[in-house]
């Protein structure tokens, strides 16, 4: 019989230490290391650990030299969504692990539902439901009107059971919904606890990774928005996304956390209707549906997601403090980086606001995490504190250095292509962005400081 073993692990990172302390010292966090018991895994051939998966292909323990190892492209499957396909890298690699987070109801179910109904019809294919009823999910496909007649349903928390019904099956798509309801017999802690989402997913990518199959997880986000469960669940999967959007709005989108097969911080969109999600291809258009007259505050900057340029409004309002301290607020963009920018305005822009409220806003539920929207974001805030608007055909992007510089940044060109693309005549960015060729209809003004950009919105 197998000793029983007690170990006390960080419920934010995953650390392990030998005995319960107030602090973690991997994450700094505090009051988040609990006790997990569990058993040791010795020679135990019992349960989950003594299982060996049929194709398995190649031993682990080969040596080849580098020069030796194939460079052959990896064929992918697409998932009959492109935007699916641009968050993934491309489309599903065989043996990847994909882990989708998000809130509750928006709409993790649904979209690999959707995906998973018709990748079915030519790939064999297993749900693996812990959280409803198979006769909910069939419900769901039915008001979707997916094709169900291919795919195959399993409702199970088990993580033993699961293998054993997909070594039986033998699926090319396995889909695990979620996470946090499976369970180890092994591990004496209950369902969601960190040993037991950390084992399960463990044995179900081991499981992925020697026999071919691709591995879909769903894992729900707490309430910062970071996947509830250990940190070390991000490193055993291949590819992390998160699917954002708050409820009272129609637009998902789909963003690439991590991905060893594609790039990183790919954006997808999706728009939430009665027959499902449906991919927006041009999301530009959807971000961009501004009204027919020019309103001082408002924007649009270009951003760089993924692989791809995108249009956003940026607003703001500037207005006079209602009480003792005037507040700043910032919706789809960082807030302390709001503080500094304003410091930077008052500074070498010589505009007082500290006296102000200011809040700010990215249109269309977007979060916007680089830099470029510096720039854009202290147009809109002068726009609103001058009270004057800013041309409907004019474009924005660039950071703003705390010298009160403008500093370039990635694909420059490539941005103001773009805003070219939709119509925009003019754009303000750094010198150092500036193309070397003219651009057919595009009027570019670069500018190398703050105070330079302020003196060519005053000309507008």
């Amino acid at each position: 019989m197998a000793k029983p073993k007690t170990a006390f692990v960080c419920t934010e990172c995953g650390a392990d230490y030998s005995k319960w302390q107030g602090q973690c010292t991997a994450c700094q966090a505090w009051n988040t290391v609990s006790e997990v018991r569990g058993v040791s895994g010795g020679n135990s051939t019992k349960g989950v650990r003594g299982i060996r998966f049929e194709g398995y292909a190649g031993s682990l323990s080969e040596v080849k030299s580098l020069d030796e190892v194939s460079l052959a492209e990896q064929s992918r499957i697409s998932t009959g969504m492109q935007e699916f396909d641009r968050v993934l890298g491309g489309g599903l690699i065989e043996g990847s692990a994909v882990l989708m987070g998000g809130h509750p109801g928006a709409g993790k179910s649904t979209l690999l539902l959707q995906a998973v109904c018709q990748l079915a019809a030519q790939h064999p294919a297993l749900y693996v439901t812990g959280e409803e009823s198979l006769q909910q999910v069939a419900m769901r496909a039915k008001r979707l009107g997916l094709p169900t007649k291919d795919l195959k349903m399993l409702s199970e928390t088990s993580v033993e059971r699961v293998m054993q019904v997909a070594e039986a099956e033998k699926p090319r798509i396995l889909v695990v919904d979620s996470i946090q309801v499976m369970h180890v017999a092994e591990i004496e802690s209950a369902p969601g606890s960190v040993s037991q989402v950390r084992e399960s997913a463990a044995y179900l990518t081991r499981f992925a990774k020697q026999t071919g199959t691709i591995l879909f997880l769903v894992g729900h986000v707490t309430k910062d928005g970071s996947l509830a469960g250990p940190k070390v669940l991000e490193h055993m999967i291949d590819c992390s996304i998160l699917l954002e959007g708050s409820s009272d709005s129609r637009y998902r989108t789909l963003r690439g956390i991590k991905n060893r097969f594609g790039a990183v911080n790919e954006l997808g969109v999706f728009a939430m209707l009665e027959q499902g999600l449906k991919e927006v291809k041009n999301p530009s258009a959807i971000f961009l549906n501004r009204g027919e007259e020019a309103a001082p505050g408002s924007v649009v900057m270009v951003v760089w997601e993924g692989t791809r340029p995108m249009l956003v409004e940026i607003q703001a309002l500037v207005d006079m403090a209602q009480g003792s301290y005037p507040r700043r607020v910032a919706v789809g963009l960082d807030q302390n980086r709001l503080a500094m920018l304003l410091a930077v305005l008052h500074r070498h822009g010589g505009m007082h606001v500290a006296d102000q409220d200011v809040f700010v806003n990215v249109v269309g539920g977007v979060k916007v995490n680089e830099t470029s929207a510096d720039l854009a974001l202290l147009a809109a805030v002068v726009s609103s504190f001058r009270n004057r608007a800013l041309p409907q055909d004019l474009v924005i992007f660039g950071e703003v250095g705390l010298s009160g510089e403008i500093r370039p940044v990635p694909s420059g060109q490539e941005r103001i292509y773009e805003a070219s693309k939709h119509g925009f005549t003019r754009a303000l960015v750094p010198k150092a962005n500036a193309p070397r060729k003219p651009v057919e209809g595009m009027k570019v003004i670069p500018v190398t400081k703050l105070s330079d950009a302020l003196s060519a919105l005053e000309e507008f």
